[in-house]
């Protein structure tokens, strides 16, 4: 059987929708792995497939072509460099788990489209989708009272995360997430961001000493607790 042309720009294309929404997704969370990564593991993925499915055929014995699950194989182990790559640890933290696995359910995503198998590749594209942009909503309703979100207005520079984190880690909190926002016109002339964390905090825990602390940070302007006063 031989793949038309036709067949194969769908498969690629629908395989680069798929990859690229949830690569927006990350991209929009500032992960370490966003659209282009998404998309190229989730192309790669598909044209394996394809290659494994119709690239042999009449070359194995006796005419009958290669093993298609042996590629596809080699796809599901060996896509765990790119997630090791997105893995970080700071301190008490480790962030970089969940990109890691988009990136392979991705790969497993490309594999099922350049299977011709659309239907499940769509479906766990939609269901990746509405689990990634859902965590954070749920996490903050289930758990709202374990959770606390520091807003720090700071002056951007190299080494300040590592600095804030290096404060964290002394109180013995934990990083639950980190977003850097960037209001381009402020930022542009200012060089002035702002970083929001999601944090758990210890059951010992003394807020005066802490924000001292943090205030006492180069660059840093103000910090305050999410619907709180500056403090």
């Amino acid at each position: 059987m031989i793949l038309s042309n036709g067949e194969m720009v769908l498969r690629l294309m629908l395989s680069a929708l798929a990859g690229g929404i949830v690569g927006m997704e990350r991209e929009s969370n500032n992960r370490p792995a966003g659209l282009r990564t998404h998309i190229l593991v989730t192309l790669g993925a598909t044209l394996v497939m394809i290659l494994s499915m119709y690239g042999f055929e009449g070359m194995g014995p006796g005419g009958a072509g290669g093993d298609p699950g042996r590629m596809a194989a080699q796809v599901v182990s060996g896509i765990g460099f790119l997630g090791a790559g997105t893995i970080l640890r700071t301190g008490n933290s480790i962030s970089g788990l969940t990109t890691a696995a988009s990136i392979w359910v991705c790969g497993c995503i490309g594999l099922a489209i350049g299977n011709g198998y659309y239907f499940g590749g769509i479906l766990t594209t939609i269901i990746v989708f509405l689990s990634l942009r859902g965590s954070s909503l749920t996490e903050r309703m289930l758990f709202k009272r374990s959770f606390k979100e520091l807003v720090i207005h700071c002056k951007e520079r190299p080494g300040l995360l590592g600095d804030i984190d290096h404060i964290m880690c002394k109180n013995n909190i934990v990083i639950k997430d980190i977003r850097v926002v960037h209001d381009s016109e402020v930022s542009d002339q200012t060089g002035e961001i702002t970083v929001r964390f999601r944090l758990k905090l210890p059951s010992k825990f003394i807020n005066e000493r802490f924000f001292s602390e943090i205030l006492i940070i180069k660059g840093v302007k103000k910090a305050l607790w999410e619907g709180e006063k500056e403090a």
